[in-house]
């Protein structure tokens, strides 16, 4: 396991913080109070535990196959209907969402490999990641990628009501390779996945996903 170089900023200023606070309230506030001392102490080292858990990497074995569709993040799929995709197809497609919570990994990879045929960025609201309009007001990203048979795979990365930036690694005509990191959001948040109609899906709602490993779907 290794720590994404995304929280480096984070980790690094939440620990002064802390520390600080720490050596106050040793030295001055709770200079006395040895039980206040402690109970800092054990809170700073939970909070501070949260936080370097979130920007943890772990290392898988990724599920490489041209004709599959990979989970793009860890988290549980809420969704899995049929829908009208009018961004890009402005047509119908197969789509599954995947909620990541504040304590999922939040690594985003790339679902298939071939070419990114699309990209925008939309900044926007911070609804809840469930909100039926958070695909459609939140703050978040478009990305297609054409895969090496044809097909078209789009997902969004969807900003929640914690997470406040969205991070990505692609531009419009890059080639990418299925399962490496394409992006990241911090703290909680959502993805949705459209697939072509004759996709055969390979989860059911309630499943938990590991992204870069789990098979989220078979292309025709």
């Amino acid at each position: 396991m290794r720590l994404h170089r995304e929280g480096f900023t984070i980790m690094i200023t939440t620990g002064l913080v802390l520390l600080a606070l720490n050596l106050l309230a040793y030295f001055y506030l709770f200079s006395d109070n040895s039980t206040a001392i402690t109970l800092l102490a054990i809170a700073s080292f939970i909070l501070f535990g949260l936080i370097v858990q979130f920007f943890r990497v772990p290392t898988r074995q990724l599920t490489v196959h041209e004709s599959q569709v990979i989970a793009p993040a860890d988290g549980t799929v809420v969704v899995i209907e049929e829908t009208s995709e009018d961004e890009y197809f402005k047509s119908r497609r197969r789509q599954v969402s995947i909620f990541m919570s504040p304590l999922n990994v939040h690594v985003n990879r790339n679902p298939v490999t071939g070419i990114v045929r699309y990209f925008k960025y939309y900044p926007g609201k911070y609804l809840v990641a469930w909100h039926p309009k958070s695909s459609t007001e939140n703050e978040r990203t478009t990305i297609v990628i054409q895969s090496a048979n044809g097909a078209e795979v789009l997902f969004r990365q969807i900003a929640g009501a914690v997470a406040r930036r969205i991070i990505w690694y692609v531009k419009e005509g890059q080639p990418v390779k299925q399962g490496d990191e394409m992006g990241f959001i911090k703290f909680g948040s959502r993805v949705d996945v459209f697939l072509p109609l004759d996709a055969e899906i390979n989860v059911k709602i309630g499943d938990k996903t590991k992204g870069g490993v789990t098979v989220l779907a078979e292309l025709k």
